[in-house]
Order: structure tokens, then sequence, then C-alpha cells
């Protein structure tokens, strides 16, 4: 894939880790010059206080062969949001391809607590964060993509949309959020398909992120030692996976056929023909219909 994506221009809004990080990667390792954004920087932290900067997925890119542009940004103020896209403009000349990966609610839903039961301030501030934001980019960098053909926004969710019909997601302002995602990429979809651009959910599976590898107290390099605790884990992915769905994605020139559909790293996988970084092909949306939710003892044996 690589060079597929040379002289294309990407955003990865929410680029500071897990996802984010991955797609910008990949993109990256297609050739791409890839504006990172989010809130957390070398210089300070967001209230996630965690260690991971978008200074360091720039470096990253560029690492892998493409180049990376941190641009500090709260996508929550359209003024900061009108100045990144400003920028890419008098620095680019256009832009290829927007993802919106904006999330920042992994401390604000709590498991299975009813609406009337949970935070209301933590709910709507998770909506807020990733909902809203995604709105406020979209309104902004959306015009610049139309300027050329064949742009490609991704809308990255938890959750294909036929899972997300039929299963109750974590809590209601979890799920309602989620939901609202994959409904973006539809609505997109319908706004910039007669406009000659694309518009797509996409959702990782179970993602081995620098949260979720503290978590449970391992590494990338011994995360099957996670098994004994959390036997089910054995689908799990890694952020490159969902990263080389979306560079596989940009580089497709018939990605079109895809407007407005949710897709999974593991279904696109078996499209493209791309791999994990262990060269395994993880499906976990099958797998967790099939397996875990199915009351099944954990066997990856066909899912991956």
């Amino acid at each position: 894939m690589s060079e597929q994506l040379r002289g294309k221009v990407a955003l990865v809004a929410g680029a500071t880790r897990g996802a984010g990080r991955g797609i910008a990667v990949e993109l990256g390792a297609a050739g791409a010059t890839v504006y990172v954004t989010g809130r957390s920087t070398r210089a300070r932290r967001s209230e996630y206080d965690r260690p991971e900067t978008i200074e360091d997925t720039a470096d990253l890119v560029t690492e892998a062969g493409g180049t990376g542009i941190a641009v500090p940004t709260d996508h929550l103020d359209p003024a900061q949001v009108r100045a990144l896209v400003d920028r890419i403009d008098t620095e680019q000349g256009r832009l290829d391809v927007l993802v919106n990966d904006i999330w920042g609610g992994e401390t604000l839903f709590a498991w299975d607590a009813p609406v009337w039961e949970h935070d209301l301030d933590d709910g709507l501030r998770l909506l807020r964060l990733a909902v809203e934001t995604h709105a406020i980019t979209s309104h902004h960098a959306l015009p610049l993509m139309l300027r050329t053909p064949g742009g490609l926004v991704v809308e990255v969710t938890d959750g294909t949309a036929d899972y997300n019909r039929d299963t109750y997601r974590v809590s209601f302002f979890y799920d309602l959020a989620k939901s609202s995602v994959l409904r973006m990429a539809f609505a997109l979809g319908h706004e910039l398909g007669p406009r000659g651009a694309t518009a797509v959910a996409l959702t990782p599976g179970w993602m081995r992120s620098e949260i979720m590898l503290e978590h449970f107290k391992v590494r990338e390099d011994n995360w099957r030692d996670a098994l004994t605790e959390v036997p089910h884990f054995a689908i799990s992915e890694t952020p490159r996976y969902v990263g080389r769905a979306v560079a596989a994605l940009a580089a497709d020139p018939e990605v079109a056929r895809f407007n407005g559909t949710s897709l999974s790293s593991g279904g696109l996988a078996h499209e493209y023909g791309f791999t994990d970084l262990d060269g395994s092909r993880p499906d976990a949306w099958r797998y967790m219909v099939e397996v875990q939710d199915a009351g099944r003892p954990a066997d990856v044996t066909g899912y991956r």
C-alpha cells in the first residue's frame, strides 16, 4: 500500500491515541500528509491526563513514511476548528480524507447505569465530546474537501449499525453517542454522494488501545497474558488494523460503493486483503454475535 496516498492530504481529528493514532500512522505509511489533532500536547495534557500526545502521533506518521503535522485543537471550539481548516487550506490547498475520531468520553460513562441514575453532567459532556465535535468539524472541513472530487469522510464509532440496532451499548449516553455517529455517516452520505464524495461509518473491533492494555496490566508484546482474566480478549486487534482499513478505503477508486454504510475493520480486511500487525484478520463483530454474546466459550478459530 506504500505510496498509494502520496500527494493526498488527510485530517485525523482525535489522533492522540487509540484508533485515531493507528489511522494516522497507516495513512502516513501509505504516503499521505496527515494533520493530527487533539487536546493532549507535550506542553499540556487534556483531562485524560495521559502521556500520549499529538506530537508523538505526528512523529510516528513521519517515521512511517508520510508527513505528520500536529495541530492542537479543541473540536468543541468552532473558532479553533475553523483556524485548523484555514491552515490546511493555506498550506495544502486541499483535503482528501477527513477522519472524525473525536471521543474523549472514556471517563464519563457508567456501565449499566440507567439515565436517571447516571451523572447528568458527565452524560451531557460525553454527548458534546462524541457528537457535537464531529458536527463542528464536518461543518468547517467539508467545503475544503469538496473542492477536489473523490473525498472521503470516515466517522469512527463503536459497533456496526446491525450490532448497535439490536444491542444495548453500555448506558443511555454511550448508546446514544455511538448510534448518533453511525447516523452521521448515513446523513453525510446523502449530502456528499451527489457532490462527488463518500462518507462511511467505521468501527474497530475490541481494540488493544493504550488505555485497554493499561487496564489489563499488559503490553502489546504480552497482551495474551490478559486472556486468563478475559478469554474473549483473544479476538482483540491493534489500532493499526482499523488504520489499514481507512488507508484501504482512501486508496480505493471505487470507494463510493460504500457511501452511507456501516463498515468494520474485520469486514474490510476480508474485502481488501490486509491483515493486522501479526498477520491475522480478526473479525470481532461476527465473533461477538456468534461466540461471546451467544455464551459460548472463547475460541477464535475461524474468526482471526
